[in-house]
């Protein structure tokens, strides 16, 4: 808070003095403005010339003069206005900146009486509560912070040096600062509203940790605040010291520069002066010019030397003040808020005269032009001359802003940096402005140079001007070279200057040197003793601890002597030695938390043993499946019962021995809860594994293990306290010899300034002496360190030789354990020769079913062969004269293969006889491993007994569980059925995909395959098959393994993952319990963290889970597609064989009748090639037709030219869908592969998966690690609690101290409170002012003002708001403390009523007394009047004694109030003197602003005269009067000189004053610090006594104490002595005991081992005799129990596999002797039909070469009309609309041919288009000639653009109304043109026929159409799809056009009836060669 509101307080005081400084550098700015614009008036009046240009020069004159004049009222405006304007700002500001200082001081006021109000209420509070809240702690924080923050203003408007345009750049801050001021205060409200809440809280344990923390913060905050403002203090001095340098260096160029224009100016007047009149006059206003320069020059030089006096006067007083300031810390802050403010301005005055410079050099430069116009080369050198001063001057600024950032990089004054950079950049481009402005002064240098040369020519006339001239120019040489010299001279000044200035630096930065190794000693030493002081306490600590350890150790011995003695003397002694130290250890609670180290060991050992766990509840769970598996067989044995019981017998021993241990142990439990829950852990999983008795001996190992862990974490914490010991000797010796050498430097410092650093010197010694004090107390606490150490290592030597007894027993136990490991071992080695027998009987066993199965299948193929056989010879009986050799040769070979399976057949039987005789040796073998196995039942009952009890416990924990693994289990369903329903519809549609694809390729492959049957083409189709079907073999082999992975994988990672989540919710249910339990808030949150850090891995585990069954799905998705593409080919391939079987039986039946049915097909044949001619020669007339119309005539060209475009169009057209599905297909083919790539990868990431399940279970048990050591944190954070609860004491009583405070800060109060009823009269004075001073503001400028009053006014308006807050707040605390105080009063005067009381009753006595004395005079007048007088006597002497103490009491009260008003008064004196200080500032700055009131008036003045002294010249100009102007001159510089040396005598004055103020003030400081140094030293030296005199009798105490301590562990040690001795009789007793044990066990164990032997031999007679038989017949019938269902549904899958194929064998064979005898038959048929049609071939081969014939001119037509298609592109614009109607009454005559069924479709449509007749219609209508082609139906279906020409269009008559000659043409040309291949389909494009795709294409086909493919295919409804034709193959010539008149050519027609369209339809097997000859027969 303080560093932001410190900040924010520095940018508000630079923003306002930036504000103040603007508004006096305006008149400075106006002055520069007038001079600049009477140069330029002055510059441009000339002289006189001769006749010819004196007009011309009269007329500039008057303009000049107008414009002079215009300027002249210009600025005195300006000037008035600036005046009005200077006197309302400095009012306002006045009044502003008392306003702001008085509200500022209120402020701090405020806030110091808040805090110490809040303070005083926080100890009322502690008093009353004895709880202290920490509400006041931060309130106070901000408030001191926002105090500091303010500071900073005060001392903004000191200085009022800126220039006018930083005005701008000075309102764009105010702006942004007003920004930042409205976001700060809201921070503000935002923390005040924390504290008010925290405030309203109430107080809590809690709390009391934060109170410290904020206190510690507050002590660090104050620490860097005093740091800062040192720093702050170097750079000021820095700054100023380097403003000097610049100062004086500009002066010095000012100085030369005047001097050297000076002499230039009087050497021309005097040349001027003795040439002619006319040269006279030319050069006076150059003269006059050079003048007034120099005047002005002389007066800023005297501006800039009265500047540099009065900075000098400033660094002299901030050095006073630097000197005196280390007094206070407050004046030093004000003063550095002041410095840094000065710093800002004085880098403003520097720019401000580098500005000045930039101007006042290039009107040097135009001055110098001016003079030196008739020489050119003088003008060029003296523009360079000044560009190099002004690169010079930038460059000098350069060094000076990165001489300021090197300082400044320690520093925090980044701020400072940033400005000073973005000035730099400025000055940059002021540098460019100058460069042009160079650029434009040599423009204007040419120009006057071709003015000169016109003046020469004029000036030729006169000869005398010449040698004027001359000798002019030869003075001006001289005067060049006296320049030069002069130069030189100021160059060894500035040389000389700046080795001044160096040298004036290296002071400074010395001094400045020294302050900062002052400072950071001082920070050193303070930082070592907080060093020492934790040494100290951690020194303390580690005392304690091992005093701790000591006494842990003493009773650990005791419980171990105890537990190995057996008796319960020792348990006496120990209670007896606890209730000793039960003192001691409450006392040492706080040191508890050294024990976790001992922890960290325990940790370990628990992750040791939980390894160890893991690997016996590994070998329990493998013994348990081999004890599981022998619980099935049952069988008597009596060798292993004898050992049981003896095994029993020493169970029962060992357990005696246990309940006995266990006593014992119940002392240790209490020490160590932790390790006994381990150990609990332990015990159950080793009962399981290795009996009770290894329990015992494990125990015994871990106790043994906890005491050398104890043991060596002891020994290496003594190490480390030593070597800790040995470097705090060493750190000490070190830093006193530091210390000292501190000490020497710091008296030599002092030596050279004692004034400056006396203070310093003397806190440092006084440091020392503390240091010294702390140092002593350190040595004494080592050498109590020492003697601890000597006394553990006393105790830790005796406690090592009883280990060393201990670790003798122990190895004894591991020896035995060692033997018994043994045991287990060789038990374990026979099981594993039993696991390996088995395993090789199971592969037998498999071996022996592969060879059964291949048995029967070679059985079931010979039978089949058999009968094939019979079959064949019966066929050949029957077809003998018809056979061919090729069937002898395929008998032949069935033969041979019939041998070779027979001898198959015979190896197979003799191998199945070889392994029934192994079955019968392993059946043998397994019935002894059953006898041996129930033997081992038994004792797996005795286990299983135990087992029980150990689930009893965890059955609850499952049972919990169970539900949530449900609600998994049913959400895992939902998602599985989800999933499934995707999978459906992928399928289906990636089956429709598919099965379109499939179709077209089964279509063209079956198309060219039925036309040719041949018997090599059948051969080709049985491989095809033959390799589908392995290669569907291997994918049901591939399928099944991936299933299985797949849901071996699924189950394994969904049952990881649900233990792993099972555990999670375990661990996240402990650690709720654990928070719901716990108080303590630190745990709390730090739960809280952990918990959520379990949530996120718990989602992150869940997203591996759903990444896992998406992959699972994904997986089985493709399993599935992959099944149904394998019954797909199957389905298909048994569709295959049944369509075979039905062609074999058709050619079979339809043989013969073929034969007479071709012959008369053939003689039709003939007929219909009759008619095709003719059609081919119509055609080729109407080609010629059509070339002789396009050469010929244009108009009967168009419609042919149009469908030619037309035509060339749709190929394209047809070309691009090619290629789409071309591409389409590269398409899916590239989807099958990315899929056979992503099954692949999704393999990889299911083993990666698994691999991060196995991680994730290692982190699952890293976790409960980290949660044990959780439980134990939490232990040691309630004892860090108990300790708290010791600090907060500690804190009461520092409470108590700082109640003494609280009166100090009272008495401050109490003066501060008169000064609030002042502040609050100023303000309403301030806005009357305010308001007065708006209504006087009327320039431009008022208004940058008015806005910056206004934002003044807003933070005086906050101030006040701030000051009633504070004033509200310390009225509450003032209420609450007045009610205390009155409280105070009424005790008091209570006390003073029963004092008066007591003294009325004294009176009442003695007048009491006094009558009694009368009547006793009255009685005895002579004896009582001696009684009388003594009497008398005494009373007199009781009151006087009486009133003597009253008295007494008195004069003590009156004491103690004068002690304290003598603290008030001395602080109100301190108060004072920092006031008197504050008040001598102010004087200071206020003599400051005098001084420049007073130079800025006589500015004004002097520019006044200057304006008067200009009017006159001018006029004197005018008349010519040349004398007057010089004695004007010279009286205006006469008075100059007068005003200077005024001036500089009231500097003078005014300098001796302050000098002598200063130095009485430095006076009085003087003897107001020896005052109190005097003061302070006799209170240190009280302190120091009284500090002896308590750290004596603490030492005393000590020493005592040691002693005491001493002589109790001299009897601890005398008390342990005897108990050695008495532990170590105890142990001989109990090692001899050991031993007779030892040798008893030994004899037993002899025993036994000879049983044992025994039975070992008997069992080796016997298994020698039984063990074939018992282990074979053992393997074989576990694997029957585990296996036969499974084997069973392998063997019947099998063998179903093995019959289907050897039926689909056979089918083939007997497909295959079908077809090879239809075929023969078939070629016998053909042969006679043949030989009988051989004439008709020869008829049909003449008219083919007459068609052949009329294709080639049909061809050469085609070029023709190729050629002539460019033509007719180019008619095809003029005659679209043009029909040939002869060629149209052609095609419509010619239609008639065509079916019946579309004839009236379309006649009456051509028909009206033609214009044709109604009586050729009615002919053509009745007209039945029987015409076979439909050529006609291609033409008129152009308009409709129907479904392309199949064979397959329902709505035709298909095929039974086509010509067999149509038909014979189209199968030529099909045949003629290349098939296009069978597109290759994957596995993935398979889909199986009857998906639902295909069914529903069945389903949606018309009805006619399935009619008629029922009729035809007979038998078979089925649509098979292999027997489509092909649908690409199309003539070009349409075969149906071979009509009388129309031409048949394909490019003529439309293109969507001719050519086929890739719309995929149902194939018909109709249109093989079969199939037509049928056909024929039917016509």
């Amino acid at each position: 808070m303080s560093s932001w509101l410190g900040g924010l307080g520095s940018g508000l005081g630079q923003s306002l003095g930036q504000v103040g400084g603007s508004l006096a550098s305006l008149t400075g700015q106006i002055s520069n403005f007038t001079k600049d614009m009477l140069m330029e008036g002055t510059e441009e009046v000339e002289a006189e010339l001769p006749d010819s240009r004196t007009k011309e020069i009269e007329a500039i004159h008057a303009i000049l003069r107008s414009e002079n004049e215009r300027l002249k009222k210009l600025c005195t405006d300006l000037e008035e206005k600036h005046e009005a304007s200077e006197i309302q700002i400095k009012q306002q500001s006045t009044s502003y900146r008392n306003q702001l200082q008085q509200k500022e001081v209120e402020i701090s006021h405020l806030k110091a009486r808040q805090i110490a109000l809040q303070d005083q209420l926080l100890k009322l509070q502690s008093a009353a509560q004895s709880v202290p809240s920490g509400a006041g702690v931060p309130a106070t924080t901000a408030s001191s912070s926002f105090a500091y923050g303010i500071s900073h203003h005060p001392s903004a408007f000191h200085d009022d040096d800126m220039d006018f345009g930083d005005i701008i750049s000075s309102q764009q801050e105010i702006n942004r600062l007003s920004n930042e001021v409205s976001r700060l205060e809201s921070e503000v409200g935002h923390w005040r509203h924390i504290a008010q809440t925290s405030k309203a809280q109430g107080t809590d344990n809690s709390d009391q940790s934060e109170i410290c923390k904020l206190q510690n913060i507050i002590k660090e905050l104050k620490q860097n605040r005093s740091q800062e403002i040192d720093d702050h203090q170097h750079e000021m001095s820095v700054l100023q010291n380097a403003h000097q340098q610049k100062l004086t260096e500009i002066s010095r160029r000012h100085r030369e520069e005047l001097s050297d224009y000076e002499e230039r100016i009087e050497e021309l007047e005097n040349l001027l002066q003795q040439g002619g009149s006319g040269v006279i006059e030319t050069d006076l206003s150059k003269i006059y010019e050079m003048q007034k320069t120099i005047q002005v020059l002389q007066i800023e030089k005297v501006e800039s030397t009265k500047k540099m006096e009065q900075l000098e006067d400033k660094i002299k007083d901030i050095n006073k003040k630097l000197s005196s300031a280390e007094n206070d810390r407050d004046i030093l802050r004000r003063e550095q808020e002041q410095l840094n403010v000065e710093k800002r301005q004085i880098m403003e005055e520097c720019e401000n005269l580098k500005l000045e410079c930039s101007k006042l050099q290039p009107s040097a430069v135009k001055q110098s032009d001016t003079m030196t116009e008739k020489e050119r080369i003088l003008a060029q050198s003296a523009s360079v001359e000044e560009v190099f001063r002004l690169q010079q001057a930038l460059s000098d600024a350069e060094n000076e802003i990165m001489r300021l950032s090197s300082l400044n990089q320690d520093n925090s004054l980044a701020e400072d940096n940033l400005k000073l950079k973005m000035r730099i950049e400025v000055l940059e481009k002021e540098k460019s402005l100058l460069s042009q402005e160079k650029e434009e002064l040599q423009m204007s240098l040419l120009k006057l140079n071709n003015e000169y040369e016109v003046i020469k020519s004029t000036a030729t006339r006169d000869i005398s001007l010449d040698s004027e001239l001359h000798d002019l120019r030869l003075n001006l040489e001289a005067k060049e070279q006296e320049l030069n010299q002069s130069i030189s001279e100021k160059e060894t000044l500035i040389a000389e200057i700046e080795e001044l200035d160096r040298q004036n630096q290296e002071a400074t930065k010395h001094m400045i040197l020294i302050k900062d190794q002052l400072s950071k000693q001082q920070n050193e030493g303070d930082s070592i003793i907080s060093k020492l002081k934790q040494d100290l306490n951690d020194e303390k600590k580690r005392v304690h601890q091992l005093e701790d350890d000591k006494m842990d150790i003493t009773k650990e011995l005791d419980v171990q002597k105890e537990k190995l003695i057996q008796s319960e003397v020792a348990l006496n002694d120990l209670h007896l030695t606890k209730q000793k130290l039960e003192d001691k250890v409450e006392n040492l609670v706080d040191q508890l938390n050294k024990s976790q180290e001992s922890n960290v060991s325990i940790q370990k050992e628990n992750l040791e043993l939980k390894e160890h766990i893991r690997q016996n509840e590994e070998e329990l769970s493998r013994i348990r499946n081999e004890l599981m598996q022998s619980l099935n067989q049952d069988s008597n044995s009596n060798f292993k019962d004898t050992l049981l019981k003896e095994r029993e017998a020493e169970v029962r021993n060992l357990k005696q021995n246990l309940s006995e241990l266990e006593q014992l142990n119940e002392n240790l439990k209490k020490v160590a809860f932790d390790v006994k829950m381990e150990n609990e852990k332990l015990v159950l999983a080793c009962e399981d594994v290795r009996h009770q008795l290894e329990e015992c001996l494990a125990g015994n190992n871990q106790l043994s293990l906890e005491k050398n862990t104890i043991v060596e974490t002891l020994k290496m914490e003594k190490g480390e306290i030593e070597a800790e010991l040995c470097w705090a000797k060493k750190r000490l010796l070190e830093e006193a010899n530091k210390y000292e050498k501190t000490i020497e430097e710091l008296s030599n410092a002092r030596n050279l300034n004692t004034s400056a650093l006396q203070l310093e010197h003397e806190h440092l010694i006084k440091l020392n002496q503390k240091k010294d004090m702390e140092i002593a107390e350190l040595k004494k606490n080592i050498e109590q360190m020492d003697t601890d150490h000597k006394e553990t290592k006393d105790v830790l030597s005796s406690s090592l030789e009883e280990q060393k007894q201990l670790t003798q027993l122990i190895n004894k136990k591991e020896i035995f354990i060692e033997k018994l490991k043994e045991r287990s071992s060789k038990l374990q080695e026979e099981l594993d020769k039993y696991s390996q027998a088995l395993r090789k009987n199971e592969i037998l066993r498999q071996t022996i079913e592969e060879k059964d199965r291949s048995l029967g299948s070679m059985k079931e193929e010979n039978n089949h062969l058999q009968e094939e056989l019979e079959r064949l010879r019966e066929e050949q009986s029957r077809t003998a004269p018809v056979a061919d050799p090729k069937t002898l040769d395929s008998v032949t070979e069935l033969a041979s293969e019939v041998s070779q399976l027979n001898t198959i057949k015979e190896h197979l039987e003799e191998e199945i006889k070889h392994h029934q005789k192994i079955i019968e040796d392993q059946n043998q073998s397994k019935m002894q491993l059953l006898q041996s196995l129930q033997e081992q039942k038994k004792e797996m009952d005795e286990f299983r007994y135990q087992h029980e009890q150990m689930n009893a416990t965890h059955t609850q924990l499952f049972l919990e569980k169970d539900e949530e693994i449900k609600s998994l289990q049913k959400t895992i369903e939902q998602i599985k059925t989800q999933l499934h329903e995707e999978r459906q519809d992928i399928q289906t549609d990636n089956s429709d995909i598919f099965q379109e694809t499939k179709v077209q390729s089964l279509n063209i492959e079956n198309g060219s395959e039925k036309h040719d049957l041949s018997k090599a083409e059948t051969e080709r189709l049985v491989k095809g098959i033959k390799e589908r079907e392995l290669e569907i073999k291997l994918l049901n082999e591939k399928n099944i393994s991936l299933t299985k992975q797949i849901d071996q994988l699924s189950k394994d990672e969904v049952g990881k993952l649900t233990q792993i989540i099972q555990q999670k919710d375990l661990e996240i249910q402990a650690l709720h319990a654990r928070i719901s339990s716990t108080s303590h808030t630190q745990d709390v949150v730090y739960l809280q963290q952990q918990l959520q850090a379990y949530a996120m891995e718990r989602e992150k585990v869940f997203a591996v889970l759903n990444e896992k069954t998406r992959e699972n799905s994904h997986l089985k998705t493709e399993y599935h597609k992959m099944m149904d593409i394998v019954a797909a080919k199957e389905a298909a391939l048994i569709k295959l064989q049944d369509e075979n079987k039905k062609l074999s039986t058709r050619f079979e039946s339809s043989g013969q009748d073929m034969f007479r049915e071709t012959i008369q097909n053939l003689s039709r044949i003939i007929r219909e090639k009759d008619i095709e001619i003719d059609a081919l020669s119509q055609k080729c007339q109407t080609l010629l037709a059509v070339l002789q119309t396009s050469s010929t005539g244009n108009e009967a060209g168009g419609v042919n030219s149009n469908q030619f475009e037309e035509l060339l169009q749709e190929r394209d057209k047809l070309k691009q869908q090619v290629k789409k599905m071309e591409e389409w297909k590269q398409q899916v083919m590239t989807t099958v592969q990315n899929m056979q790539h992503e099954s692949a990868q999704l393999q990889e990431e299911l083993h990666q998966l698994q691999a991060q399940v196995l991680v994730d279970s290692d982190n699952n048990s890293k976790l409960q690690v980290d949660y044990t050591g959780l439980i134990q944190s939490y232990e040691q954070n309630e004892t860090k609690l108990k300790n708290f609860g010791q600090e907060l004491a500690q804190v009461q009583h520092s409470i108590g101290q700082l109640c003494n405070t609280k009166d100090l800060l009272l008495g401050k109060l109490d003066i501060i409170s008169p000064q609030l009823s002042s502040a609050s009269l100023l303000t309403p004075q301030s806005a009357e002012c305010l308001r007065a001073s708006k209504s006087e503001v009327l320039s431009e400028s008022s208004e940058l003002l008015q806005q910056e009053l206004e934002e003044l006014r807003k933070s005086l308006q906050e101030k006040d708001a701030t000051i009633r807050t504070l004033q509200e707040n310390n009225h509450r605390l003032s209420d609450s403390i007045a009610a205390t105080s009155e409280l105070e009063r009424k005790e008091h005067e209570q006390t003073d009523s029963e004092i008066k009381q007591l003294k009325e009753k004294q009176d009442v006595l003695q007048k009491l007394l006094k009558e009694k004395d009368l009547l006793i005079k009255a009685k005895s007048d002579q004896l009582l009047s001696s009684n009388e007088n003594f009497t008398n006597k005494v009373n007199e002497n009781e009151l006087l004694r009486q009133a003597v103490t009253n008295l007494k009491e008195r004069i003590l009260i009156l004491e103690m109030d004068i002690g304290k008003l003598k603290g008030e008064n001395e602080k109100i004196v301190e108060t004072y003197r920092g006031k008197e200080t504050e008040y001598q500032a102010l004087q200071e700055t206020n003599m400051k602003f005098s001084m420049m009131l007073r130079e800025k008036e006589f500015e004004c003045h002097s520019m006044k005269e200057k304006a008067l002294a200009f009017e006159q010249l001018l006029k004197e100009k005018e008349q010519g009067k040349t004398g007057e102007l010089n004695q004007l001159l010279n009286a205006v510089k006469s008075m100059q000189e007068k005003t200077v040396v005024f001036q500089q005598e009231r500097d003078q004055v005014m300098l001796a004053l302050k000098q002598k103020q200063m130095e009485n003030t430095a006076l009085q400081n003087e003897v107001q610090r020896l005052r109190d140094k005097e003061f302070r030293s006799n209170q240190e030296l009280e302190r120091l006594r009284n500090h002896l005199l308590e750290s004596e009798d603490s030492y005393t105490r000590e020493a005592l104490a040691a002693e005491d301590r001493e002589a109790k562990l001299r009897k601890k040690v005398t008390v342990l002595e005897e108990k050695l001795v008495s532990s170590s009789n105890a142990m001989e007793n109990a090692s001899h005991q050991a031993s007779v044990q030892v040798e008893s066990l030994q004899e037993q164990l002899n025993v036994v081992s000879k049983q044992r032997d025994e039975t070992a031999l008997q069992l080796s007679v016997s298994q020698e005799q039984v063990k074939q038989y018992a282990l074979s017949l053992a393997n074989l019938q576990m694997v029957l129990e585990h296996f036969q269902q499974e084997e069973k549904a392998m063997y019947s899958a099998e063998l179903e596999k093995q019959k289907q194929l050897i039926a689909e064998w056979k089918k083939n064979a007997e497909n295959l002797e079908g077809k090879v005898i239809s075929l023969q038959e078939c070629l016998d048929e053909a042969n006679a039909a043949l030989d009988s049609a051989s004439r008709l071939t020869e008829q049909l081969d003449v008219k083919e070469e007459q068609i052949e014939e009329l294709k080639r001119q049909n061809e050469l037509r085609q070029e023709m009309l190729d050629d002539v298609q460019k033509k007719l592109m180019s008619l095809a614009n003029s005659s679209e609309g043009k029909v040939d109607k002869v060629l149209m009454r052609n095609l419509f005559i010619g239609h008639f041919h065509t079916p019946k069924n579309q004839r009236h479709e379309v006649l009456r449509l051509m028909g009206s288009i033609l214009g044709v007749r109604r009586e050729e219609m009615e002919q053509l209508f009745h007209d039945d000639q029987g015409g076979v082609t439909r050529w006609m139906t291609g033409w008129l279906g152009g308009g409709s653009k129907s479904v392309p020409n199949t064979p397959l269009r329902p709505n035709q008559q298909s095929v039974v109304n086509s010509s067999f000659s149509e038909l014979f043409v189209k199968f030529l040309e099909t045949e003629s043109h290349p098939s296009i291949p069978p597109p290759k389909l994957s596995v993935h494009d398979m889909k199986p026929l009857d998906s639902p795709g295909r069914r529903k294409r069945d389903t949606n086909a018309p009805e006619s159409f399935k009619d008629t493919a029922e009729s035809r295919s007979g038998r078979r409804t089925d649509v098979n799809p292999f027997l489509a034709p092909r649908s690409a193959a199309v003539p070009l010539i349409n075969p149906a056009g071979l009509g009388p008149g129309g031409p048949g050519h394909l490019l003529l027609k439309p293109i969507s009836d001719v050519l086929p369209t890739f719309t995929p339809l149902p194939a018909l097997p109709d249109n093989s060669a079969g199939v037509v000859l049928k056909d024929l027969l039917k016509q």
